[in-house]
């Protein structure tokens, strides 16, 4: 069966089988193993080929292009009931699949963002994420306080999980070959179960501070800060500037402020 990727779902095919096996051996090995695992964005199995050696008895593959769907019905007819042919951003995960949840994928570019931040709403349940993104991408998850890079992603990912970058993977060993390089993170839920300050709140801010990341923060905070009449040292610097720790302050001091 002939496969062409297709450019709108931002598709690039691994070709390269060592990188493959490389991607997968970089995935949990140890127990208990997550209870499902899920792998996003299947294409021709790149992946599924050295998981499905790793003897996985909840292995469910999600892959919304319908032909590449059928491509791999074809070549594993034994997962025919576990092949899940939907939009990932709108899987309900703890209705679907209860428990616990690993997953890996060779993300599309286009929607590397949005499955992450997707992920980090099932935090509860997501106990490790190994992926391949755009570098830039990869780059931003991982980046820490004072980088230019830093930002939302960075901050709201590293409250929840440990991430490492794992290493780059050049254009070549794509068909068709994208016009940037990739790159492979992993993710691990930490032991933090709850922030100790109001995660709604946690949230706005930090999206907040970097809308105008420019800005100092008793600027870009301005509707929480106004309120103040005293100054907060963490206000006079920029959103960039602050780890996780001190944006969990950050919050606590605003909340305890405003009841917000």
């Amino acid at each position: 069966m002939c496969i062409k990727a297709k450019k709108a779902l931002g598709q690039h095919f691994l070709e390269d089988s060592s990188i493959s096996k490389q991607i997968v051996d970089s995935f949990n090995t140890t127990l208990p193993f997550p209870k499902t695992i899920l792998e996003i964005g299947p294409g021709k199995g790149a992946l599924t080929q050295f998981l499905i050696e790793r003897e996985i008895n909840n292995l469910y593959l999600i892959e919304i292009d319908q032909p590449l769907a059928n491509y791999l019905v074809n070549a594993y007819p034994f997962l025919t009931h576990n092949i899940v042919t939907e939009n990932f951003l709108h899987v309900d995960l703890s209705q679907k699949w209860p428990g616990t949840i690993g997953v890996i994928g060779n993300f599309p570019y286009n929607l590397s963002s949005l499955i992450l931040f997707q992920l980090l709403k099932y935090r509860d349940q997501v106990q490790e994420i190994v992926c391949m993104l755009q570098k830039e991408v990869a780059e931003r998850v991982v980046s820490q306080p004072g980088s230019k890079v830093y930002g939302i992603p960075s901050v709201l990912l590293q409250a929840f999980y440990n991430v490492e970058y794992l290493f780059t993977v050049e254009p070549a060993v794509f068909n068709p070959p994208p016009k940037v390089h990739s790159a492979v993170i992993r993710l691990r839920r930490n032991d933090i179960a709850r922030l100790p300050c109001d995660e709604d709140l946690f949230f706005k801010l930090v999206k907040l501070g970097f809308q105008q990341r420019r800005k100092k923060l008793k600027n870009a905070l301005s509707f929480y800060t106004e309120r103040f009449t005293k100054e907060f040292p963490l206000l006079n610097q920029r959103a960039e500037e602050l780890s996780v720790l001190q944006f969990i302050s950050l919050t606590q001091h605003i909340s305890g402020i405003c009841r917000c």
